[in-house]
C-alpha cells in the first residue's frame, strides 16, 4: 500500500524533492524480536517518537530472524529489527530491504552451565568440549540460533578459527531464544551462545553459569542486529526514514550512557515484559560500548561474516552485494546536522544554548 504525504521533504538537506498528495497513509508495520539488540525500538515506541503519519505503527514480535524473513518475503513489515545475518539472507532471497543503521555490534555471548564451565576455567579452551565428553561420556550439548543467525555464526565462527574446536567433540542444536533459556535453566543443555536479556537472567538463575567467551572473543565486531528498512519506504517517504534513524541514533546514546533511564521502556518488551527491571537494566550495563547506530562501522565485518558463511556452507540463500545492502545516506545526513555550527545569531540575540550532542 502506498504512503505518500502531502509535500513530504527529506529532512537535514538531502534534497530529495517533494511528494504530491495522496490519500490516507496507513501505519508503518514494524518486525522485531523482544531481545536487548532490539532497544532501540523500544525506546522510541515508548517516547511516542516512531513515525506516525499514517497512525500509530503497528508492532509485530518474532521469535527468530528466519521467521521474520519470511515475513518480509511474503511483503509484510516496513521496518524490521533483526540480525545482520536474517537480512542478508532476506536480501538474497529477493527482498527489497536496506540497513539504514546498526544496533549492537559484538552481541553474542557463549554461556556454559556448571558441569562444562570448570572445562574452561582450566586447560586449552580448545579441547574443553572434549575433556568434558571423555570424563563424562556424552558429548556436550550446545545449542544456537538456527543457520544463518548471527549467533550460530558467532558461534562456528569462535569454534573454527578461534578456538580450533573438533566439532565432533560437541552435539550442536538449534533453538529460538526463549527455548534455549529454558533448556539452560533446566539443564536440558551444557552451553549455548546467546544474546542479552538471556545471559543476564541466566547468570542471575543459575550461579554455577559462566561466560567463557564474550562478543569480541567469538567474533571481533561481529555485526549484530541492525534497522532494516524496505526500498520502496525509502523512494515514497524518505523524510519518515530520516526521522526513523535521527531517533534511533538519539535511543542509542540513551542506551549507551544513562541504563537506568533506558530500562523501563525496554523492561515492557524484552522477555514478553516479564523480567525484573534490575535484569533489565543490568543486561543494558552489561553491553556498555556495544550499542553503535553507525552502519558504515559494521560493513567491512558483514562481508567477513557473508564469507565466512559461504565457506562453511551455513549461508541460507545466494551470496549479496554487501556494498548494496546498506543505505548510510540518513545516517550521515543525521550525523552532519548534528556537527554542523548554529547559524550565526543577530548581535542582540541571547547566546545559543550550545551545539548538540556528539552523534556516535
Amino acid at each position: 500500500m502506498k504512503r505518500i504525504f502531502a509535500s513530504a521533504t527529506l529532512a537535514l538537506g538531502l534534497g530529495l524533492g517533494s511528494y504530491g498528495a495522496a490519500a490516507t497513509a496507513a501505519p508503518l508495520e514494524i518486525g522485531y524480536l523482544p531481545i536487548i539488540p532490539a532497544a532501540q525500538l523500544f525506546i522510541a515506541r515508548e517516547e511516542g517518537t516512531l513515525p506516525a503519519e499514517g497512525g500509530a505503527p503497528k508492532l509485530v514480535q518474532f521469535q527468530s530472524g528466519p521467521a521474520l524473513v519470511q515475513a518480509l518475503l511474503a511483503g509484510q513489515l516496513d521496518i524490521a529489527y533483526v540480525g545482520i545475518g536474517p537480512a542478508l539472507v532476506a536480501r538474497g532471497k529477493g527482498a527489497d530491504v536496506k540497513v539504514v543503521a546498526s544496533n549492537i555490534v559484538e552481541q553474542v555471548s557463549f554461556v556454559a552451565m556448571g558441569d562444562l564451565a570448570p572445562y574452561f576455567a582450566s586447560g586449552d579452551a580448545g579441547t574443553a568440549f572434549a575433556r568434558f565428553a571423555k570424563d563424562k561420556g556424552r558429548q556436550p550439548v550446545i545449542a544456537s540460533y538456527p543457520k544463518g543467525a548471527v549467533p550460530e555464526a558467532a558461534l562456528q565462527y569462535w569454534l573454527r578459527n578461534r578456538i580450533k574446536a573438533d566439532p565432533n567433540s560437541l552435539k550442536l542444536i538449534t533453538q529460538g531464544e526463549s527455548q534455549i533459556q529454558q533448556a539452560l535453566l533446566t539443564g536440558a543443555i551444557d552451553g549455548a551462545a546467546i544474546l542479552e536479556p538471556t545471559v543476564t537472567t541466566v547468570l542471575t538463575r543459575a550461579p554455577q553459569a559462566r561466560v567463557v567467551a564474550r562478543g569480541n572473543d567469538l567474533f571481533p565486531r561481529q555485526p549484530g542486529a541492525v534497522l532494516l528498512v524496505r526500498e520502496k519506504l525509502i523512494r515514497e517517504q524518505p523524510a519518515v526514514v530520516q526521522a526513523l534513524v535521527t531517533r534511533h541514533i538519539a535511543a542509542t546514546r540513551l542506551l549507551d550512557t544513562q541504563p537506568a533511564k533506558a530500562a523501563p521502556a525496554v523492561q515492557k518488551y524484552v522477555g514478553g515484559g516479564r523480567l525484573p527491571l534490575d535484569i533489565v537494566e543490568k543486561a543494558i550495563r552489561n553491553s556498555k560500548g556495544q550499542f553503535v547506530a553507525d552502519p558504515n562501522t559494521i560493513i567491512p565485518a558483514t562481508l567477513v561474516l557473508q564469507k565466512f558463511q559461504a565457506d562453511t556452507g551455513t549461508l541460507e540463500g545466494p551470496p549479496v552485494d554487501v556494498t548494496k545492502l546498506f543505505d548510510t545516506q540518513f545516517y550521515d545526513a543525521a550525523v552532519k546536522s548534528a556537527a554542523a555550527p548554529a547559524k550565526a545569531a543577530p548581535a542582540n540575540a541571547a547566546p545559543p544554548a550550545g551545539k548538540p550532542a556528539a552523534v556516535r
